[in-house]
């Protein structure tokens, strides 16, 4: 392994995010808890997983979205900054689109309605104090010159992509953040945002993707993490999770993929406002808490880890 790939780009270390709600009694959903991630640079990493599990909520903290009701505990960091400590000023000033560039689900997202695209990138690079240049950035995405100068309703949901890549490469980033980037899109379209995505990692960057499309994750993850109910299940090499699944729930994700059975698993996940004790689960799963161990932590495997150790595996 080359010193490129164990280089840290973005430490995430026991990071706990849960919401107040109410006030007399107050009620806590623990959207994430207790999660370990290392972002590496020239590697993408797909955090998969079902809706409502936590993975949005994970990308929300470590930009500084979170509402006031969110309260944060553990590390994160990106270079010198400390993302959960750091005031407003810092997130804007020196994380959001330059350390951290965001890709979201689409353009209404983060573009003006009626501005042209091109005049839209060209004000983000000059806010970002960075000089590249614009026709080179769109050039960089497979965006058409021609894009440029349409209005954000003119375009296709695969050109509006490509045009949010730009805009989060714009202050040269040394990590991406993107979340759910291929909703809405079909095949073609997911497979070539995807692609874009492996290509800006190979190009230095630590890349996060965030979906629930297993698919689109085996197309191009260098490192795979699958997150149920708040928490880390099973992290490893992509390859070899998908070869070889250790936990249940990923048996069971891949299950469901068509071409591996396309069987779903049964029930739904519990609520974030609900969560049980131990091994969220063994309590939908009745062959996993046959053999569970109970204990939701990751054990460490080298460079594989997986909760429920004992059973999983």
């Amino acid at each position: 392994m080359t010193a490129v790939e164990t280089r840290t780009a973005l430490t995430v270390r026991g990071l706990d995010v849960r919401f107040r709600l109410g006030r007399r009694p107050v009620r806590w959903v623990r959207a994430v808890s207790d999660v370990d991630l290392d972002l590496r640079p020239g590697r993408l990493l797909a955090l998969v997983g079902e809706s409502g599990c936590g993975k949005s909520v994970l990308t929300e903290a470590l930009t500084g979205l979170l509402p006031a009701t969110a309260e944060t505990r553990g590390r994160a960091e990106v270079g010198e900054v400390d993302l959960l400590g750091a005031d407003e000023r810092t997130l804007r000033e020196e994380v959001r689109g330059r350390a951290i560039g965001l890709v979201g689900q689409s353009a209404g997202t983060f573009l003006t309605p009626t501005r042209t695209v091109g005049s839209q990138l060209r004000e983000t690079v000059r806010h970002l104090g960075d000089r590249t240049d614009v026709a080179d950035l769109a050039a960089r995405v497979q965006l058409p010159s021609a894009a440029l100068d349409l209005y954000p309703h003119e375009l296709s949901g695969g050109t509006a992509q490509r045009v949010g890549l730009a805009a989060a490469l714009a202050g040269d980033p040394s990590v991406l953040l993107a979340d759910e980037p291929t909703a809405g899109l079909d095949r073609p379209l997911v497979d070539h945002t995807m692609d874009l995505l492996a290509a800006s990692a190979h190009e230095g960057r630590a890349v996060l993707v965030i979906t629930h499309d297993l698919r689109a994750a085996r197309r191009a993850a260098d490192d795979l993490a699958v997150m149920y109910a708040s928490r880390l299940v099973e992290t490893g090499p992509a390859a070899e999770v998908f070869a070889d699944p250790w936990h249940s729930y990923t048996r069971g994700l891949i299950a469901a993929l068509p071409g591996e059975g396309f069987t779903p698993i049964p029930g739904h996940p519990p609520q974030l406002s609900a969560l049980p004790d131990g091994c969220p689960f063994r309590v939908r799963s009745p062959e996993h808490a046959a053999v569970c161990t109970d204990d939701p932590t990751l054990v460490s495997f080298g460079e594989r880890a997986v909760a429920c150790a004992g059973g999983s595996r």
